[in-house]
């Protein structure tokens, strides 16, 4: 069932103090196990939940069913909470940032896997059923603190970027703003997501769109393209799909039929302008590629079908760096330099010219890991991809180029002479692996240290 929604934002703009979840009590705020969940059945659990908790000041949520994240967030903080977004759902992640918050505890469900990742942490089980406690509808202040989000490590060491309830309501508004006119005015959209919600793309696309923007969300995080398929097929219209290049490829490569689409949302890796154009066609529905960060959020977009240009969201400015981008945000309390590199065109849009760490110069001659990429990716029957410069300078001083692939059927020495091709011979990897699979995260970003841990291995593997 579809709930219409009037102006579910009214309550987050400018207010000192913001509801957890926007709109009226009877509008949906999720599908669980195919059937809507009310807002106001959503806050009650809410408050059921947060007096159950301990003593703290930080969580991380390790939920791995979405509906129950959203309550588990909710409550944390309900209590005057934070919670923590390690990179990613390893032990080795959640150590990390436990490390960093050792009175910390770990929040999920009573599944040994969960329980097995919180390793010597305190670890509040959710009860199931979720328990309800009638209440007043529960508010945070603008400025409290709600998250701690940690990069990726994919350049380097994890590092935490704080957000407030402010930050992200407004970031929300500017997210709602760019899906503007991709389904009919007054209407709820349904997101189905294949990214968790522990990463900031799918914080923002999946628990803060439905909490605060009106839209409502399937509880699960399938994987498979007929999982997709089925959790899509649930929602009754105006459906959003909330994904990435990688598992947007899958389901172009299953020949999978999926319900009608309102849109494609695609975020986390580049996403190449051919897949976006296939997935137009295939899905019959416009395929949007935000680009953000864990330090900004998501900040501008682009329909990679018909442009290459990036459009910064309202409010946003980009001033370009010798060594990145300094960027400026409502959602933002203070500049924030990114790594990235952008080129302006006439109209205020820009270009992403890669990453400064990304720019190589060898022999004189100049490149960039990101176009090689795009060239190893563009040979005929290579699925995926990398291209990295290594560490160690070799016996001449020179950082040598690498790379890895997903190719199926072909030889190393046909992935060889097509590079030969199409770049120049100082740019083409001294060492290149043939794997069965890339040692992508959730979000389908690659962390360096495993991308070099496999080309240091004799075999790929």
């Amino acid at each position: 069932m579809s709930a219409v929604v009037h102006d579910p934002l009214q309550a987050i703009r400018d207010d000192p103090a913001l509801p957890l979840a926007s709109g009226e009590a009877a509008r949906t705020l999720a599908f669980v196990d195919g059937q809507p969940v009310s807002a106001g059945t959503f806050l009650a659990q809410v408050r059921a939940v947060a007096a159950l908790l301990p003593e703290a000041s930080h969580a991380v949520n390790l939920c791995q069913d979405r509906y129950h994240y959203l309550v588990a967030f909710c409550a944390v903080a309900l209590r005057g909470q934070a919670t923590l977004m390690p990179s990613s759902r390893t032990r080795a992640a959640i150590d990390l940032v436990r490390g960093n918050f050792p009175a910390s505890y770990c929040i999920g469900e009573a599944h040994a896997c969960a329980a097995d990742l919180a390793g010597e942490a305190p670890y509040v089980r959710l009860p199931d059923p979720l328990p309800r406690l009638d209440g007043p509808t529960p508010r945070v202040a603008a400025d409290a603190l709600a998250a701690i989000g940690f990069t990726s490590g994919s350049t380097g060491a994890p590092t935490p970027h704080a957000k407030t309830w402010g930050s992200f309501a407004r970031s929300t508004l500017q997210n709602l703003a760019a899906l503007t006119g991709l389904w009919s005015p007054g209407a709820q959209a349904h997101v189905v997501a294949t990214v968790p919600p522990q990463h900031m793309y799918g914080m923002e696309m999946s628990v803060l769109l439905p909490l605060l923007g009106g839209t409502s969300v399937h509880a699960g995080r399938p994987f498979f393209p007929a999982d997709i398929v089925d959790a899509l097929a649930m929602l009754p219209g105006n459906r959003l799909l909330v994904t990435t290049p990688v598992h947007l490829r899958a389901l172009l490569e299953s020949g999978a039929q999926l319900p009608a689409l309102a849109a494609i949302v695609t975020a986390t890796a580049p996403l190449p302008p051919e897949l976006a154009a296939a997935a137009e066609q295939r899905f019959s529905a416009p395929v949007r590629e935000f680009f953000g960060s864990t330090e900004t959020c998501i900040i501008a977009s682009r329909r990679t079908a018909v442009e290459s240009a990036w459009t910064p969201f309202p409010g946003v400015e980009l001033q370009p760096r010798p060594d990145g981008t300094l960027v400026q945000a409502p959602q933002l309390a203070a500049p924030v330099t990114l790594a990235d590199l952008v080129e302006f065109d006439g109209d205020g849009r820009f270009i992403l010219r890669g990453r400064h760490a990304d720019l190589l110069e060898i022999a004189g001659k100049r490149a960039s890991l990101a176009e090689l990429t795009r060239q190893l990716l563009a040979i005929p029957g290579v699925r995926d991809g990398v291209v990295v410069q290594l560490d160690a300078p070799d016996a001449l001083g020179v950082s040598r180029i690498a790379a890895l692939a997903v190719a199926p059927g072909v030889d190393e020495a046909v992935i060889l002479q097509a590079l030969r091709g199409a770049v120049d011979p100082v740019f083409l990897p001294r060492r290149l692996r043939l794997v069965p699979a890339l040692p992508r995260n959730e979000t389908g970003k690659l962390p360096r240290a495993e991308v070099l841990r496999l080309l240091e291995s004799p075999a790929g593997c």
